[in-house]
């Protein structure tokens, strides 16, 4: 940038440059509004046409970013044509079809103008043409670069593949691929070693040719998962990846469901491993997946005690020897206390007398700390020790409330921990005093993603033992569309639970006695039975699991109060609902008389017929006020409906003896008599 800078620009740029030391790179990605930069005086000179062009310095053109120098064009990029508008720069339209009356137009549709030899040319031709003029000029040279943005490929761990790499005098060389795969070595611990080297440094005599350094790091877990699909297609070939015939017969993969915290690593490089191999020629497709869809994170319901914590402030920057042993005195023998937990309706009443409601970190006001010690009757106050150091290097205590998650196995629906089972199976809560309102200690919850470092991973195998597979799967559906995030909150789960009890009984009698008909079905039930396998189906195709859930139970619902028993209707309703309840399922297709399993049954055909309507439930209105309802055929014309209504009974004793004026008849919607 010296070499760069005139004279008379010098102060300017090194200003410019201190400035924009104080930012970081993504800072500066960031800020998409500010507009700065510094002329530096020089001019470079466009090889194709001679012109002679200004070099200016700007914070938003980025160091990693080609070769750090870009050549502006303010009418097809915003922040050049900000960074020109505010430098009272000149914005040249490039593009017949560009209009940048008000901001820069990005299209690389339409010819080019005001632009030498490629004037009249479309954005391919011109590419090609200005790429053999400058090959032809000797001033540049057509160049492809790839470049992927990460810096955790590289792992400090044992478990992954070795880096194919060795150190010679320095520098890293790759090993042969003959020499390929390279084994992890054996190691006495899966830990770091004493001077902090990966585990890999562990291991002994593991060099290459016996004399030069491997890498030690390993490749991370989605490096190896990158391109497995093709190993499904031919899993026991032991001479390539998957062979050739393998690969063109089975292709890309149909659907691949995936957590969208994937994207960045597994999917990414699934993708760039991918066009790599087809590259290559390995494989045909372009593309890994057909189609993606990333299903929403299950969220937990973290629970959270409420604590206080001790802080001792020491006014002297350096303690003596006996000033620092009495400090550690007092530290250690009032270290229990921090672990002081109270009930959350007690932290709601403390937080309003002790804390000031504007403070964010609820910071405990000095002058209310004597109330709060003398509440949890801690005496630290007429504490000798404590006293003295207190006078002598200005100790002091401050209080704090902190939030600390409780395992939620031991926090009930309403949120009453149980207090006994905490401290004896908690190691960390061993010591802990836990202050209780009105006999029972409650935690207050809040929504995180589900981690074992919060505390608030849920046990499958709690739930399947509770209510079964069949209902936590059930229960998974329902919680939400399958691509958003939701929270995981057990309390509906009884819910879907009494609605499997609820379609078993449909099979049994009161006395659970399994107990189907075989007479023919009626038109309501049919009607019931093929509005769920439309809704099934289309929701299958649609990935909507949890809307099936719901129909699910309209249906079980619609059958019940029909007293519905028909075989006929019951086992179509055991297909439809078996991909959902497998298990329960199964259990009642044996029930059924069939050997075979549920599994392989044909899926109901639907017929719409079924769900074609004969006849309408006309509400009847008196002078504008729906008194009765009354079914009637949707191909009865109006002037026979009005007959039927008027001598009808259900509808003439709500005449009072009057001669109805006027009967409006709106067919396939209401009948409203005027008295």
């Amino acid at each position: 940038m010296a070499q760069l800078t005139t004279p008379a620009q010098k102060e300017s740029i090194e200003a410019y440059i201190a400035q924009t030391k104080k930012k970081s790179e993504l800072d500066r990605m960031a800020d998409v509004k500010t507009v700065s930069g510094a002329f530096t005086g020089s001019y470079v000179t466009n090889p194709i046409n001679g012109a002679q062009v200004p070099v200016w310095i700007a914070d938003y053109v980025l160091a990693g970013y080609g070769t750090g120098a870009v050549m502006a064009v303010p009418s097809g990029d915003q922040r050049d044509y900000l960074f020109a508008q505010h430098f009272n720069l000149p914005i040249i339209p490039i593009l017949d079809s560009q209009q940048i009356t008000t901001q820069a137009d990005p299209t690389k549709e339409g010819k080019y103008i005001n632009s030498g030899i490629i004037n009249g040319l479309t954005y391919k031709e011109a590419t090609a043409t200005i790429i053999n003029e400058l090959e032809k000029l000797g001033a540049g040279k057509a160049k492809i670069n790839y470049r992927m943005r990460d810096a955790i490929f590289g792992r400090q761990r044992y478990w992954g593949e070795p880096v194919p790499v060795y150190f010679k005098d320095g520098l890293p060389y790759l090993i042969a691929e003959e020499e390929l795969p390279l084994l992890l070595p054996e190691v006495d611990k899966y830990l770091p070693t004493q001077n902090g080297e990966p585990p890999l440094g562990r291991a002994t005599d593991w060099k290459y040719k016996h004399k030069y350094d491997y890498e030690l790091s390993t490749m991370p877990g989605w490096a190896g998962s990158s391109w497995y699909w093709f190993r499904y297609m031919d899993a026991r070939n032991n001479q390539t990846f998957a062979d050739k015939k393998a690969i063109d017969y089975w292709q890309d993969v149909d659907l691949y469901i995936g957590g969208s915290e994937h994207a960045t690593g597994h999917l990414l490089y699934s993708r760039f491993w991918n066009k790599f191999l087809k590259d290559l020629g390995y494989v045909n497709q372009e593309e890994p997946f057909k189609k993606l869809i990333n299903q929403g994170m299950i969220l937990g319901e973290s629970a959270f005690a409420t604590s206080i914590g001790f802080n001792f402030l020491v006014g002297l920057s350096k303690l003596t020897s006996e000033e620092e042993s009495i400090f550690q005195i007092i530290k250690n023998r009032y270290s229990i206390l921090k672990d002081i937990y109270f009930s959350y309706d007690l932290f709601v009443f403390l937080k309003t007398q002790f804390l000031d409601p504007i403070a964010e970190e609820q910071i405990l006001h000095s002058e209310k700390r004597e109330r709060l010690l003398e509440s949890f009757l801690i005496d630290i106050e007429n504490d000798n020790d404590y006293k003295i150091l207190q006078n002598k290097i200005g100790i002091d205590l401050s209080i704090n409330l902190y939030k600390t998650h409780i395992p939620i196995e031991y926090v009930n629906t309403k949120n009453e921990v149980d207090i006994e089972a905490l401290k004896s199976k908690e190691n960390r809560f061993k010591n802990a005093i836990f202050i209780e309102e009105n006999g029972k200690f409650l935690c207050n919850r809040e929504v995180e993603k589900m981690s074992k470092s919060k505390f608030n991973v849920v046990n499958p195998d709690d739930l399947v033992e509770r209510y079964g597979a069949d209902t936590l799967r059930m229960y998974e559906m329902f919680l939400g569309p399958l691509e958003q995030s939701k929270p995981w909150n057990t309390n509906g789960i009884e819910g879907v639970f009494k609605f499997l009890r609820k379609f078993w009984k449909l099979f049994h009698d009161d006395s659970f006695t399994f107990k189907v008909s075989d007479q023919n079905p009626t038109k309501v039930e049919l009607k019931a039975l093929h509005k769920i396998i439309k809704k099934v189906e289309e929701d299958i195709e649609r990935f909507s699991f949890n809307t099936s859930v719901s129909s699910f139970m309209i249906a079980v619902n619609e059958l019940t109060d029909l007293k519905c028993d028909k075989r006929a209707i019951l086992q179509d309703m055991v297909i439809v609902l078996s991909p959902y309840a497998p298990h329960i399922c199964e259990e009642l297709w044996a029930l059924l008389g069939n050997s075979n399993s549920v599994s392989t049954a044909t899926y109901p055909t639907f017929n719409p017929a079924y769900l074609v309507e004969d006849d309408f439930n006309y509400p009847i209105s008196i002078n504008g006020k729906t008194k009765t309802n009354i079914s009637l055929p949707l191909t009865m014309e109006p002037a026979d409906i009005e007959l039927y209504i008027l001598q009808s009974e259900l509808v003439t004793k709500y005449f009072d003896g009057k001669t109805p004026k006027k009967v409006i008849v709106v067919k396939g919607r209401i009948v409203n008599v005027v008295l």
